[in-house]
Formats: structure tokens, C-alpha cells, sequence
């Protein structure tokens, strides 16, 4: 066993309160499309730089946070969620920092409140990308029937994902709103992404 796994065994170990009194209180939540809050609106000045998005974000957790992805037309209220999360309660994700445990790609809790957000990219496609990247997050989430706390995780879920859309990527062993902020960082904050043609 790789010591930085026992190490993380120790850190999650030591958090184990904070998890279960996350765990103890959260809601169930649905794995399909869901409303943006209100308190979101649709800006008509992104529909010149796309009328489709990719918003790469960041929350508060428990733990260390978490990474998703809304993903959407900028015209519409509604929202689709990815991400990677251990499925289950605190056990779980305990033992995701030894092994594999199973995993859920859809909305978790505070997903989509913005209360919780921490930090946040969006990058508009059109319609053609847009096509290709939602197929791709789709593909992802079906092929993503783990979780791991080192290899299979939510940073290295969202990294796939702007990888797909040709841009630069921090290394997956960053905190989630670092992680966010870096992808950002390194990409020079740019708002509109078109994907390489298909070959």
C-alpha cells in the first residue's frame, strides 16, 4: 500500500466528524437535470459569445470540496450537473482513500446552490462543440463507475472534460478551488472555446 494512501487514510480519519455530520443532515439528491437558481440569471451578452456553456466550479465541502461542471444553453434556466463523488455516506469516502468504492456522477448536495460556490469558469461553445462536449460528459459519467481520493476523483473528472475542449489543465492532486482557479489561470481566462475539427 502507497504511504500517501495511508496518509490520507489519517487525514480523512481525523475529518471523520465533519463528513458525518455533513453526511447526517444533506438531503437526498437527484441525478437528473435540474433548475439554476434564480439567482442565476441568463445574460444576453453571453449569447454573443455562445449560446451554449461548459461553467467549471467549484464548492465548499465537508472535506476538502468538490468539483463539477454546469453545463447548459445560455437561454435557459436549466442546468445539467457532472461530477464525480463517492457513493454512499462517510464510510465511503473514507474507504475511497485506499481503494475503489463506487461512485455517482450527477448533482451531490449544494451543487447547486450558489451560496456554496468558491470559485468559478465558464467558457461558451456553439452549438456544433457544444454537441460533441455534452456527448463527451455523458460518455464520461458512464464510464466513470468509481471514485478514488488519488486517481479516480472530481478534479481529475472536470480535468478530462477541459482537456476534451483543448484546454490546459492543473495537475489533479489540487484542492478544487485552486484547481479552478489554476484552470483559469492557465487558459488566460478565456470565454470561448472552439474544439479542433473532427478528424
Amino acid at each position: 500500500m502507497r504511504c500517501f494512501g495511508l496518509v490520507g487514510l489519517a487525514l480523512s480519519a481525523l475529518l471523520l466528524p465533519c463528513v458525518a455530520q455533513a453526511a447526517s443532515v444533506r438531503p437526498a439528491v437527484a441525478r437528473t437535470v435540474h433548475e439554476a437558481p434564480r439567482s442565476a440569471p441568463v445574460r444576453r451578452a453571453s449569447e454573443a459569445k455562445g449560446p451554449y456553456y461548459v461553467d467549471f466550479r467549484a464548492r465548499t465541502a465537508a472535506s476538502w470540496g468538490h468539483a463539477f461542471v454546469w453545463y447548459g444553453k445560455t437561454s435557459e434556466k436549466a442546468v445539467d450537473v457532472a461530477g464525480l463523488t463517492p457513493a454512499g455516506d462517510e464510510f465511503a469516502y473514507m474507504l475511497g482513500y485506499v481503494t475503489f468504492v463506487p461512485s455517482e456522477t450527477g448533482a451531490s448536495y449544494g451543487d447547486l446552490d450558489p451560496d456554496y460556490v468558491t470559485a468559478s469558469y465558464r467558457v461558451y461553445l456553439n452549438e456544433a462543440d457544444a454537441k460533441r462536449v455534452f456527448a463527451y460528459i455523458k460518455k464520461l459519467q458512464a464510464d466513470s463507475p468509481v471514485w478514488n481520493a488519488e486517481t479516480a476523483n472530481c478534479t481529475s473528472f472536470i480535468g478530462s472534460i477541459a482537456s476534451f475542449m483543448g484546454l490546459d489543465t492543473p495537475v489533479r492532486w489540487t484542492r478544487p478551488e485552486e484547481y479552478v482557479n489554476k484552470l483559469r489561470e492557465m487558459n488566460g481566462g478565456r470565454q470561448v472555446v472552439r474544439l479542433a475539427a473532427e478528424q
